[in-house]
């Protein structure tokens, strides 16, 4: 079977692995930057992953814009993200740890049910945008365009990010609230506002994620569960908290989960679980995690 393989065929799933890894790269760096700024592990970050993508198709389905409808994606769950941070989490916040944890699983609960509700239980496709259907030849190679549109675009969106954080005075103060949150606070700063920008920027990236995946697969209800997962998966590969480690890991996970299709396609959805086993078992913290946290 091996020896079947061809360059050619080796080139593309890299491709495919890329595209999959960014997608993977923005559920996982919301997720990180909820984590180290809140210290909350958000088990509804799926579920507004899966808002994400019910919101990219209504706002299609209005404007007929698929740019639009990105941006409205990102937005309403940001917005959502929001409202969920200042009136169930903030009055969690200094009490039993376990307590945020049970409220998101909660919400990965309900919401979906919700959602099956208002939508019904078939999933909502959203078709590709006119200038992003088709593909790129390059010699013996085809390149869907919309692959690439995804790879180019988390780029500009984690270059934009990188930016945010490295040159903003708002983004320096999240950066050394995720580092030492009480010396923040010391400093003077409203680290409340803080937490609720954060994890309006976390559950935003999260929204994005699943409003970019939509034309690949169609919005279910239930999608939020698998994303949940994945999310979580290259979190912990990466490092709890490490934004850089959300990147690697996102980008790792995808191309071992397109190569794994390739050669045996039965476990390709378990290829990222035995893969995080086998890194934690090298470096329990993940790859760029942190020996503690203040």
């Amino acid at each position: 079977m091996f020896s079947d393989i061809t360059w050619t065929a080796i080139l593309m799933q890299l491709f495919f692995g890329l595209a999959l890894g960014s997608i993977f790269v923005l559920l996982a760096s919301g997720l990180s930057i909820i984590y180290g700024l809140l210290d909350v592990v958000n088990f509804a970050h799926g579920t507004f992953a899966m808002l994400g993508a019910y919101a990219v198709f209504v706002a299609v389905g209005h404007s007929g814009s698929f740019a639009v409808g990105l941006l409205s994606a990102v937005v309403i769950v940001a917005l959502i993200g929001t409202i969920v941070e200042l009136f169930l989490l903030k009055p969690l916040y200094g009490k039993d740890p376990l307590l945020p944890l049970l409220l998101t699983f909660g919400l990965s609960v309900a919401v979906p049910d919700l959602i099956k509700i208002v939508f019904g239980l078939t999933g909502k496709p959203v078709s590709y945008p006119a200038m992003l259907s088709g593909a790129t030849i390059a010699g013996n190679m085809i390149f869907s365009n919309y692959r690439l549109f995804i790879i180019i675009f988390t780029l500009a969106i984690l270059v934009s990010l990188w930016l945010f954080l490295k040159k903003s005075d708002l983004g320096m103060i999240i950066r050394a609230a995720t580092r030492d949150n009480q010396m923040v606070q010391i400093l003077g700063t409203n680290t409340s506002r803080i937490w609720t920008i954060g994890f309006a920027i976390g559950t935003g990236l999260a929204g994005l994620a699943g409003a970019i995946s939509v034309p690949m697969m169609a919005a279910t209800p239930d999608m939020g569960v698998e994303m949940t997962m994945v999310a979580f998966v290259v979190t912990v590969v990466g490092g709890l908290g490490s934004l850089g480690g959300a990147i690697v890991g996102g980008l790792l996970i995808g191309v071992i989960v397109a190569f794994t299709s390739m050669i045996a396609g039965e476990y390709a959805s378990v290829s990222m679980y035995f893969c995080m086993a086998v890194i934690l078992l090298i470096r329990p913290r993940g790859l760029f995690g942190e020996s503690g946290r203040e």
